[in-house]
């Protein structure tokens, strides 16, 4: 639906009071503040033992563990082997999910296995093309971490293989299939933002952790960690505990905070507005304090341009990412459009409509005669733009997930783990996947050109 068509639909929708439009109560009111429930239904079926899927988890690393525990929230799933090159995370897994669980440094054997039905690949992003085409090769449903690749040109050869294999692949930015999105998808699609102007994302953060200085264990050495498989076709480089378990803040194996962050938001803009993504990018930053060997930005803007389709205006995007954040902390996604906003949350999404003022005040007016100033407010005041309607069309409204809802993680696992039992769809397969990760990635491209860039969303591809 175009987005001129959607917003008067939108309007007379509210305007008839329709009870299948939840945001109708909001519209009619005047400016106050009203909290809205977010409902969803799931299947409550049984599954016996012999009817489980039997899940691996490759890369039992920080995501590696919180995916899995997301995982099997869902019914009917059983996890029942892991793989790292680590040891200490080998014993982990077993401490969390049993000594009955295969584990192993490497993932063929996962492959191999017969029993497994489908794999969670959590590994470094420079191994994410790899293990997903030998996992779809081999017959396994696949849930890849994010960004599903390190280097857009790796995009094609994933969507080829899940084609070719008949198997699921669904990428995993978390909050994809949340109570969030779901509801700001309807809302914009109904217009209630109007045209969409503006995309305003930022995350701070003020942290040693937040900055990817996660901990090295005491026991990290060269028999405990298989370093030179971790390193795979990256150039080659003595033993070096920092990069493996911090390997985010090198652009040998990590994306930097556009594929740790910017991917999410795209995964939720280009699904809420149907969008292929951005055609233009222009990004600055440097590293400004965590300088401890790392060779990716701590600071990070980026400003996109998206173009004019049938589903949305032209707008522009602002991303931004501070790793050393003084004020200690935060994040934001708001869609801004011509007629209101949309503050967007996995557990909530704030609703806001203001009245456009169209009617010059005295700071515009203060030049003319006094006289002539009567004249111009009588002229504006025949044309009656600012009716009593449009002044009821304002205020704030917030639609918040119930208090026992269990989040937009399970949600995602449990929409993947779905379209295996009913050989269905998922809602970001390896398309959508590289779209994503595509124009997260041309904030590096241009960063490290020192130069805008331009990209093709449909053909998802650099031009």
């Amino acid at each position: 639906m175009k987005q001129d068509n959607s917003r008067r639909y939108f309007l007379k929708k509210a305007a008839l009071g329709s009870a299948a439009m939840t945001s109708a109560p909001f519209i009619l009111s005047a400016s106050k503040n009203e909290s809205i429930l977010m409902q969803r239904e799931y299947e409550t079926n049984v599954f016996s033992s012999n009817d489980h899927i039997n899940l691996a988890l490759i890369g039992t690393g920080i995501q590696g563990i919180f995916d899995t525990q997301a995982a099997l929230t869902v019914s009917g799933i059983q996890l029942v082997a892991a793989c790292d090159l680590y040891t200490g995370r080998l014993d982990r897994a077993k401490e969390l999910w049993g000594d009955a669980i295969f584990t192993t440094r490497d993932y063929r054997e996962i492959l191999n296995r017969k029993d497994i039905d489908a794999v969670i690949i959590a590994t470094p992003d420079h191994w994410h093309k790899k293990i997903v085409i030998d996992a779809l090769k081999a017959g396994k449903h696949v849930y890849c971490e994010k960004p599903m690749v390190q280097h857009w040109e790796d995009g094609q050869a994933i969507i080829s293989a899940q084609t070719a294999s008949g198997k699921i692949c669904q990428v995993g930015s978390q909050g994809m299939s949340s109570l969030g999105n779901d509801k700001a998808k309807q809302l914009y699609l109904d217009g209630a933002i109007g045209d969409i102007v503006m995309l305003d994302f930022y995350n701070d953060r003020y942290s040693a952790e937040g900055a990817w200085q996660y901990p090295i264990p005491p026991d990290a050495s060269k028999e405990t960690v298989d370093f030179d498989t971790f390193l795979g076709k990256a150039p080659k480089v003595p033993f070096e505990s920092e990069r493996f378990f911090r390997w985010r803040n090198y652009k040998d194996y990590g994306t930097g905070v556009a594929g740790d962050l910017f991917v999410h938001a795209f995964s939720t803009l280009n699904h809420v507005i149907d969008s292929h993504g951005p055609n233009r990018a222009m990004a600055t930053g440097g590293l400004r304090y965590w300088k401890d060997g790392r060779d990716v930005p701590d600071v990070s803007i980026t400003l996109y341009d998206y173009p004019k389709t049938e589903t949305q205006a032209a707008f522009n995007a602002a991303f931004r990412i501070n790793f050393i954040a003084g004020s200690g902390g935060g994040s934001g996604f708001k869609l801004v459009g011509t007629e209101g906003e949309m503050e967007i949350g996995q557990n909530s999404v704030s609703l806001t409509r203001s009245k456009l003022s169209l009617v010059p005040s005295g700071y515009s007016m203060i030049s003319f005669p006094e006289a002539m100033q009567e004249k111009i407010k009588n002229g504006y005041a025949q044309q009656n733009l600012e009716t009593r309607a449009s002044a009821l069309k304002t205020g704030t409204s917030k639609w918040e997930a119930p208090k026992d809802y269990k989040g937009g993680h399970h949600d995602h696992f449990y929409n993947f783990f779905k379209a295996i039992r009913e050989n269905g769809k998922v809602i970001q397969n390896p398309t959508f996947g590289l779209r994503a990760a595509g124009a997260a990635l041309l904030a590096n491209e241009s960063y490290y050109k020192k130069e805008p860039v331009n990209w093709d969303p449909t053909e998802m591809k650099m031009v």
